[in-house]
This record gives structure tokens, C-alpha cells and sequence, in this order.
């Protein structure tokens, strides 16, 4: 059984891609490391690449893991990136996020989870049920607060305008965090948010199956 290396979002990790079903294909998700010092997101890709063993791989990411794949994908041939809910370029990053960036808000607000900013945050994800807000309190609660800071801080300052030829872009068009109207998509998901890998787990594996059909 082929392979595709996998990717989660920010603070998650290989639950979020549990509901999926690629035929043919065994998921293996590769776990995110705690960051070194000052470390670029270059650097970071060179040692995330270290779990991938085939040549030429399949990679796919989910929101930030998306970013983290074509990062990957500039330093090593892949035959096909997969990202979902995420990014292409840092043209698709929303007037927000730049807009912290800009004024380096993620730097003098606490990133830190609270009972206060839990809501908000599950409605940027999309989270409906109560299954899928008890595990995001979960990964909450044992995600690396200094891994946290780095990420947030890569990812609003993302500065890559490389658009990779085998890239394929699976899109929620009710996606609060990435909104849809800066994105260019190649299969957009109906009232899809940020969090549609989970709770339209089969519309996005009929999208990877399609794409995986694909030469």
C-alpha cells in the first residue's frame, strides 16, 4: 500500500485526520517538533522531512500543515501536495492576520487558551458537536504552548508567493479562518468551515480520492 504523508494543523495531530478514507493509500501522519530557538520555518521543514522514507511522496496538510508541506515540497521532489482549509501563497492569507502581523499583536497578546476565548476560537474552527469540541479542548490542553507561539507567529508572517505546479487546494466555502473569497480553490466543500476534515470527513476523502486518481 502506497503512502501519503500527512501534516495536521496547528497544535493538532493525528486525530484530525482519523475520519478519512483514501483507497489504496495508508495515512501517516507526521508529528510536529518542538521548535529550536529563533528557528525559520525552513529549517523546521528540513527536520519535518526527516519522517518521510519514499521518494517522489505524497504530501498533504491541513491548515498550517498545509504551509508546512509546501515548504517541505521546496526542498525535496513530491509528486503531489494535497493542502486542505489552509493556504497556497501568503496573497490567500486573510487582512487579519496580516494585520496582527503587521502590528506584531501576537507578540504582546498571551496566546494561551481561556474559558473567554474557547467560543471564539470554535467558531474560526467550524467545531459544531459536542464530540468535536470535546477534542479540541482536548488538544488544548496538551499542545506545547512555546510550539504554539512559534507557529502562530510563522504562519500570519508566511512569506511564500512560490505556487507549486502539483498542488491541489480543497476548500470549505464557510471557512471563517481562511475566508474563502481569497482563496483559489480546486474543489470547494458546500458549508465547509476550518474544521470540515472532521465533520464532512467523506465529501474531503471523495476529493482526495479524486485527486489521487489523477497522473
Amino acid at each position: 500500500m502506497k503512502t501519503i504523508y500527512c501534516i495536521s494543523g496547528l497544535g493538532a495531530d493525528e486525530r484530525a485526520f482519523s475520519k478519512l478514507k483514501v483507497d489504496g493509500y495508508a495515512l501517516k501522519v507526521i508529528n510536529w517538533l518542538i521548535p529550536e530557538p529563533n528557528e525559520t520555518i525552513e529549517h523546521y521543514a528540513s527536520r519535518m522531512r526527516a519522517g518521510i522514507t519514499e521518494e517522489n511522496p505524497v504530501l498533504m496538510g491541513l491548515s498550517f500543515g498545509g504551509m508546512m508541506c509546501t515548504e517541505i515540497a521546496k526542498q525535496i521532489p513530491v509528486s503531489k501536495i494535497i493542502i486542505i482549509s489552509s493556504v497556497k501563497s501568503s496573497k490567500e492569507l486573510p487582512l487579519w492576520m496580516k494585520a496582527v502581523a503587521t502590528l506584531k499583536l501576537n507578540k504582546i497578546v498571551p496566546l494561551k487558551s481561556t474559558r473567554l476565548t474557547q467560543p471564539i476560537q470554535n467558531k474560526m474552527l467550524g467545531v459544531q458537536t459536542d464530540e468535536e469540541k470535546t477534542l479540541v479542548a482536548g488538544l488544548r490542553r496538551e499542545v506545547d504552548l512555546p510550539y504554539t507561539n512559534w507557529a502562530v507567529n510563522q504562519a500570519i508572517n508566511w512569506k511564500n508567493n512560490l505556487q507549486q505546479p502539483n498542488i491541489y487546494h480543497i476548500h470549505g466555502d464557510k471557512d471563517n479562518m481562511f475566508p474563502i473569497k481569497n482563496i483559489k480553490a480546486d474543489f470547494t466543500i458546500k458549508d465547509g468551515g476550518h474544521f470540515m476534515i472532521m465533520n464532512k470527513a467523506e465529501e474531503v476523502s471523495a476529493c482526495i480520492n479524486s485527486i489521487m486518481k489523477q497522473e
